[in-house]
């Protein structure tokens, strides 16, 4: 997929990510773009990535998963066609700088790491079955270094 046939909108819900992760808007776009680089999915589309906070993400997670508590980032895949939007991307702030401190990481590197896991679940991408998520995890690990972000698996399991 070209990168540039797609288009990826960033809102900050919650303003406390431009404080803890500075750039966070340019920052996010180029980790959205950087996994739609590496996969050969589609040709065009649209990407909504929203910084949230983890009230929202407790509440999006209580009502599309039945699980009522925050968690890093969710995906919502859409199924449009050609052309059309992809899904959405919403990261939990307190839960990503949470996690990032826990495993030694910049907030700004481990919430690069789940935009880039959240938009391949978007590209059809799973880690449900075990030889589906080992090669998810090389995909992750591939589009991380050309960021010059660090394996995020061998310092912990980050990705939900």
């Amino acid at each position: 997929m070209r990168a540039e046939a797609i288009q990826v909108a960033v809102r900050v819900d919650a303003a406390r990510w431009r404080r803890a992760v500075p750039g966070v808007t340019a920052l996010a776009r180029r980790a959205a773009l950087a996994a739609v680089a590496a996969s050969r999915a589609g040709e065009a589309g649209e990407i909504a990535l929203v910084l949230a906070d983890d009230k929202t993400v407790q509440r999006l997670n209580r009502d599309y998963r039945g699980k009522d508590k925050p968690t890093n980032v969710l995906s919502f895949p859409l199924d449009g066609g050609p052309r059309a939007p992809l899904g959405d991307v919403v990261l939990a702030l307190e839960t990503v700088l949470a996690e990032a401190k826990a495993q030694g990481k910049s907030a700004s590197d481990h919430a690069s790491h789940l935009i880039v896991h959240g938009v391949l679940h978007l590209l059809g991408h799973d880690h449900r079955k075990a030889a589906p998520a080992r090669r998810m995890e090389a995909l992750e690990r591939r589009i991380l270094a050309r960021l010059g972000i660090a394996d995020p698996y061998r310092l912990g399991r980050a990705a939900a």
